[in-house]
């Protein structure tokens, strides 16, 4: 008897410490938008954000995750994504920020010369099981963040899934890349069957190469994919812009850096 007592005091013990080991699941609703400034007008947009914006969508219930421009931003764009209870709260925080007065008049005061943002793109996502939780604020000086955008073939996105969770994630730390958030495309958004996409940061373009280079050799790496590729029946991202890859820098505003 009390030998079974023992070996229950101790699962009692042990089984909390274990789940302590895995995070929690962010079950917030996220939502990626990315803005195409006008010719010229990317500082006056990244101005509008830093002075209003931000602090507008906090007003109205919205988390300011963070808020990025492409290392090589040809087209002038800004990457951001904000968090909500759900999709309900985003339509009402989103309804009560437009109608806002504060809001309105700083939109008009920027675009007495014209429009800032010529297109809009927006994606909902959802946090996978295996996404560490998100830590806001500065990590190194100058890091650069990595925008990689998976599309999985046909029927194979939990394939692909299952291949980060169990092992590219722990690679990635190995050599030296941290993991921001992994996340998958909400349910009902085009592609959601499809589609992986996370961030990396790094301490700088050549970090990361390096760091890719040398996880690309890894035996456990090569040997994860093989399997994997072998129980699919070929490849689990697809072979046109199967794997999107942006560098970015986050802005003074960020709330992550």
């Amino acid at each position: 008897m009390k030998l079974f007592l023992a070996s229950v005091a101790i699962a009692i013990i042990t089984i909390p410490l274990q789940a302590a080991d895995k995070p929690a699941m962010d079950n917030r609703l996220f939502e990626m938008r990315i803005y195409t400034a006008a010719p010229g007008k990317l500082d006056a947009l990244n101005a509008r954000f830093k002075n209003h914006t931000i602090k507008l969508f906090e007003k109205h219930g919205m988390v300011n995750i963070g808020y990025w421009v492409p290392i090589d931003n040809a087209d002038n764009k800004l990457y951001y994504v904000i968090a909500h209870k759900d999709r309900a709260a985003r339509d009402a925080s989103f309804k009560a920020f437009a109608a806002d007065p504060a809001w309105k008049e700083a939109a008009a005061a920027s675009e007495k010369d014209g429009k800032l943002v010529t297109k809009i793109e927006q994606h909902f996502l959802t946090a996978t099981d295996f996404s560490p939780a998100i830590k806001l604020g500065a990590g190194a000086k100058d890091r650069v963040f990595e925008l990689r955008i998976y599309t999985a073939t046909e029927g194979n996105l939990e394939a692909l899934n299952s291949r980060f969770r169990d092992h590219t994630v722990k690679l990635f730390t190995k050599h030296g890349m941290t993991n921001f958030c992994y996340w998958n495309l909400a349910k009902g958004e085009k592609n959601a069957d499809k589609m992986l996409i996370y961030l990396l940061a790094h301490d700088s373009v050549e970090a990361a190469k390096k760091s890719f280079d040398a996880f690309r050799l890894d035996p456990d790496w090569l040997a994860a994919r093989t399997a994997s590729e072998k129980k699919a029946g070929g490849s689990l991202t697809a072979a046109k812009d199967g794997v999107v890859s942006i560098f970015m820098k986050a802005t003074d505003y960020s709330q992550t850096k």
